[in-house]
């Protein structure tokens, strides 16, 4: 049977006991209500726990109808991390495009996501709880141990600002191969809204030096973009 993976950043509430423990009691009623509802875990059965610090496999020893479960220590797992700290700065995508980016980019292994109000965005409200449940849920099921850092949507111009140190490529059909990837292990990748970057924020980053990166000889989507460059990133 398939170990689910279930993140666990604070288990305070589990009578100050941390990850590790060897005996340790989960009172998170949204995790809970998965184990017993959806899952239908029952005594004796295992599941792989994981914070910021530490990944453990634990055995169910008892589950309570009411408000907990009791788990049992039996390993720690080495945790895995993405090989390169990629920083995804993307424009806020229209339904549910945003979520699909989130998802399938915290499964190959961005590191930090910063969503973009650009002149040309069609969605300026970005919903971010949801956003952290997809990321988080992503992490779970695709086996790394660490949680993608996302924040609030900033402009074009601040994140110039506040990422300047990081090396950044903008996606453009006439720009130079992926080959240029393979000499950075950090480095932010800018993916344009649905109606293309505006002249202005085209100016923007030709004064900051950013350099172009061409994916393909066919235009894709904002979503699609996001995705391949990222793989090409990674497998540089």
């Amino acid at each position: 049977m398939r170990l689910h993976r279930f993140y666990l950043p604070n288990t305070s509430d589990a009578k100050d006991q941390n990850l590790g423990a060897k005996s340790l009691w989960v009172h998170k009623s949204g995790l809970l209500a998965q184990w017993q509802k959806v899952l239908r875990y029952k005594e004796g059965q295992e599941l792989v726990l994981f914070d910021d610090e530490r990944e453990c496999l634990y055995r169910i020893v008892s589950i309570s109808k009411n408000d907990s479960v009791h788990l049992e220590y039996v390993t720690e797992y080495e945790r895995k991390f993405p090989r390169k700290k990629i920083y995804l700065f993307w424009s806020v995508l229209k339904k549910d495009k945003n979520d699909w980016v989130l998802q399938k980019a915290t499964e190959l292994g961005v590191t930090n996501f910063i969503p973009l109000n650009c002149e040309r965005t069609e969605k300026q409200n970005f919903n971010f709880d949801r956003a952290i449940k997809i990321i988080i849920e992503a992490s779970e099921q695709c086996g790394r141990s660490d949680i993608p850092r996302l924040r609030e949507p900033i402009t074009l111009g601040e994140s110039f600002k506040e990422y300047e140190s990081i090396q950044k490529f903008i996606l453009e059909g006439d720009g130079s191969t992926t080959e240029l990837f393979k000499d950075y292990t950090e480095l932010g990748l800018y993916i344009g809204p649905e109606g293309g970057w505006s002249p202005d924020e085209k100016k923007l980053f030709e004064q900051s030096g950013i350099k172009k990166i061409s994916l393909s000889q066919f235009t894709l989507r904002a979503e699609t973009a996001a995705i391949a460059a990222v793989s090409a990133a990674f497998l540089a």
